[in-house]
């Protein structure tokens, strides 16, 4: 196996943490599938950092490949977004079909590491070589996500699976949503040891207390209006395939699910404007940082074409859009702390994603993009 280079959590290029998937590996991991084909070619490796993958030719199909190691998801832990992805499938979602080895199993682990196989998906990767949390291209392409956002959200009523067992790059509102988050904070810590010695070397209380407290009770007087539902937590340009045939742009497959788990259709939507709208790449680098707020429109007048929004809902939106990173970002400190061993990232997670997000909505542009939802959404103060 040999390593290769990836985008950084800074949007720049880095060691891979992870070996790159090879011919050989790829050969047998496809035979113990049942997948028997004697020209098998890796014609695509993935730039994302936190798994390998790769985009995988045989020769009567294309499928893509992606290898975790066991430390991150087992195969049970994998079938649990599998499942998610099976029913949104078959409730008409433009999701990849999942390739089934020849048992029926949809995971399997080899050695160290964990597989799954998809098809390749349908439409085009516009998104390739972008770093994720990437603006997106034009305002169509934003009109069309949120179109795609509220639509997968439809298809996904009904997946009544109860929340995930993974824990490690799992993204949820499950901290935010406890009344005494700090005290959710330790009950984590209690289950991820690599967690706990990280924050064991901070004031954490008090930079975490400090960081929400301008929004946790607005959120938890906003709970009740949102009903649980399996999401994807990730929607990001570069996570969906396109078509701009004739003009009419739309999303063709949506991919990755590996951030998927219980939570709302809120937190989805918070997600989607957080990730694609925000320039954090820039602002970790000093910059002044505004949203691009007329992306933001398109993504939320989109969404609402598919989707409608309760009262409650559009309320909740404005109260979650400060803290809908603040859970993931636990879980990357986790990560690059116990698993990766890169002090770098752990403390970007720490400092620029969990603090840092929330700081910026306090800042001039933050609350400018919180009042422009507002107007959006035609809430009152």
């Amino acid at each position: 196996m040999t390593l290769a280079v990836v985008h950084s959590m800074r949007g720049d290029l880095a060691p891979a943490d992870w070996p790159r998937l090879d011919p050989e590996e790829v050969q047998t991991v496809v035979e113990h599938w049942g997948l028997t084909d004697t020209q098998v070619h890796v014609v695509w490796h993935s730039p994302r950092p936190l798994s390998a993958a790769g985009l995988v030719e045989l020769s009567d199909r294309k499928l893509f490949l992606k290898r975790h190691h066991r430390s991150v998801r087992t195969p049970q832990e994998l079938r649990e977004e599998h499942r998610f992805i099976q029913h949104l499938r078959g409730h008409g979602a433009p999701v990849s079909a999942i390739v089934e080895a020849a048992n029926g199993d949809t995971a399997l682990n080899i050695g160290d590491w964990t597989y799954e196989i998809h098809s390749a998906g349908i439409g085009t990767d516009l998104y390739r070589h972008a770093v994720s949390w990437s603006p997106f291209m034009n305002v169509d392409h934003a009109r069309a996500a949120g179109r795609a956002l509220g639509l997968l959200h439809v298809s996904a009523q009904g997946f009544d699976a109860p929340p995930r067992r993974a824990s490690v790059l799992v993204s949820n509102d499950r901290i935010i949503r406890s009344r005494e988050p700090l005290r959710a904070i330790d009950r984590l810590c209690a289950e991820r040891p690599a967690l706990r010695e990280y924050l064991d070397g901070k004031h954490w209380r008090a930079d975490i207390a400090r960081a929400i407290a301008p929004f946790h009770d607005r959120y938890q007087d906003a709970l009740a209006a949102l009903e649980p539902l399996w999401t994807h937590n990730d929607w990001h340009a570069s996570n969906l395939l396109w078509s701009d045939a004739d003009g009419a742009t739309a999303v063709l497959t949506v991919l990755d699910f590996g951030l998927s788990d219980q939570t709302s259709a809120i937190y989805d939507l918070a997600t989607a404007i957080e990730r694609n709208t925000i320039p954090w790449l820039d602002i970790h680098e000093g910059a002044a940082g505004a949203a691009d707020l007329t992306q933001v429109s398109a993504l939320l007048h989109g969404y609402l074409g598919a989707r409608l929004l309760s009262s409650g809902e559009r309320a909740a939106l404005i109260a979650l859009l400060p803290l809908v990173h603040v859970g993931y970002a636990l879980t990357e400190i986790d990560y690059f702390h116990g698993i990766t061993r890169s002090t770098d990232n752990a403390d970007l997670a720490y400092q620029g994603f969990l603090l840092g997000h929330c700081a910026w909505f306090e800042s001039g542009p933050g609350r400018a993009l919180l009042e422009h939802v507002r107007r959006e959404l035609c809430l009152d103060r």
